[in-house]
């Protein structure tokens, strides 16, 4: 620093300005030497981490997302729920067990020739007679077994409708993992956006690095202006923030796609780079029809409708009288008189014929919710339509920008080439390869930030497809 100053000195140059230029390239080696290490390090870092594609951050995302775990545990409760159900067609048992203690005598008194007279015995009893069970412990035993008939038509609605709700809860695990895969895809895609940015950026930073270091030759051979050096110094203040926030853009970003991946957000990885877009035509009838066919939203309305159906046709079978066959048997224990063992077998018959309208005000309700399912089917339909169409769109015009930014990316690689020629024939200063290097690394950053643009619009179509 001495001896740059005193080679102003000499220079006839005054010491405020000396003083001015001297921090300028002490800033400047000090910002040099930072990002240098910086990049260095962030470079080293980068290459020792593992490479990750987008189809195994799809897998992991899958694997271990905490919400679809939770939501396809809610499918196999469905099926136990199911298998539960299904027990109701069988016969069913109970019985109980009545132990308790005679608060007064039990007396029976039979009539003088209750059972009969009999010309060799006579009457039996020969006389009346009376029957007393004590103030003692007694228990009842009851028992029953019946066997459902009418009601299997309304267990089988009813059984119908349980699958139904499993089915329904088969599309909301499938719209789950549809929307897992989304977010990884486009979390993945905005880091891939936010590297090149990063690398374009760079690219910047060292042309006005080197720009710098020619303008503060010129300054010292009194060639430029010390307000150009300083104006160079500004812009590369601010292309050094501009790395710095993208840097920290580039690390908030592979944090939110680990966490997505279920993974500690401090885990290193690299990406992989998208491949050409290849340009596979769909006709936009085709693609809606493809969205009716596999959307969750359509299948779960579908789900529902029939649902409804199946609660008001449930609603209507409770007119059906309740029918099955029964078997019963009763025995006291401890009660004298009384049969120790009483079994029948025969039919069961439950009815309401009297329900104060009850039945036909419920039926009543299915049918507007039968109604309200209905119109919610058409209204996702026109959803699902409209979002094709929109991303169907989007698709489109991405395309198109891949077309424009491609052409902008080899006009200035082979400018480049030229200016590079020039140079070498000394015929371009090194400032102008530099400046042209930038432009190029802009034009292929463009570029780039199109493909994934289009990757994106393209994962988002076949969302809207329901497609995974």
């Amino acid at each position: 620093m001495t001896s740059l100053r005193l080679s102003f000195q000499l220079l006839g140059l005054p010491i405020t300005r000396v003083l001015l230029v001297s921090r300028c390239v002490a800033g400047a080696v000090a910002i040099a030497a930072l990002l240098s290490a910086a990049g260095a390090h962030a470079q080293e870092t980068t290459s020792a981490a593992p490479l990750l594609s987008l189809q195994e951050a799809i897998q992991l995302g899958i694997a271990n997302n905490r919400a679809l775990r939770v939501a396809a545990l809610e499918v196999e409760k469905s099926k136990w729920e199911i298998a539960e159900f299904k027990t109701k067609r069988l016969p069913s048992f109970s019985g109980s067990i009545l132990g308790s203690e005679l608060l007064n005598e039990l007396s029976f008194t039979f009539k003088e020739g209750a059972f009969g007279n009999f010309p060799s015995t006579g009457p039996i009893p020969n006389k009346d007679t009376k029957i007393t069970t004590p103030q003692r412990p007694t228990a009842l035993v009851i028992s029953q077994v019946t066997q459902p008939l009418s009601q299997l038509y309304k267990i089988h609605l009813g059984l119908r409708a349980q699958e139904i709700s499993s089915l329904l809860d088969n599309e909301k695990v499938r719209a789950q993992r549809q929307e897992v895969v989304s977010k990884v895809k486009q979390a993945y895609f905005a880091v891939l956006q936010t590297e090149s940015a990063l690398e374009a950026e760079d690219a910047n930073f060292k042309h006005y690095k080197e720009f710098d270091r020619v303008v503060l030759q010129r300054v010292s051979q009194e060639a430029a202006l010390q307000s150009e050096s300083l104006e160079v110094k500004a812009k590369l203040a601010n292309e050094e923030y501009k790395l710095v926030q993208l840097q920290n853009t580039l690390d908030s970003r592979k944090e939110y796609l680990n966490d997505l991946l279920g993974r500690d957000i401090r885990t290193e990885f690299r990406t992989e780079h998208v491949p050409p877009a290849s340009f596979q035509e769909m006709e936009l009838k085709q693609a809606q029809d493809r969205a009716l066919a596999q959307r969750p939203e359509i299948k779960q309305a579908e789900l529902s409708r029939r649902q409804a159906e199946y609660a008001r046709r449930s609603a209507k079978a409770d007119y059906i009288p309740d029918l099955g066959l029964a078997f019963n048997y009763l025995s006291p224990f401890n009660v004298d008189v009384l049969p120790k063992n009483v079994a029948s077998i025969g039919v069961e018959l439950k009815w309401e014929p009297w329900d104060w309208g009850r039945r036909k005000d419920v039926i009543a309700q299915k049918k507007v919710v039968e109604s309200q399912t209905e119109a919610q089917l058409h209204d996702a339909e026109s959803k699902v339509l409209m979002d094709v169409n929109s991303h169907f769109r989007k698709l489109w015009e991405s395309r198109v920008l891949i077309t424009a930014a491609e052409s902008s990316r080899d006009a200035a690689q082979q400018k480049l080439r030229e200016v590079t020629n020039k140079y070498q024939e000394e015929s371009v200063l090194f400032k102008d390869v530099l400046q042209q290097q930038a432009a190029t690394a802009s034009a292929l950053d463009s570029y780039q930030q199109a493909l994934l643009g289009f990757w994106s619009a393209r994962a988002e179509f076949e969302k809207s497809l329901g497609e995974e």
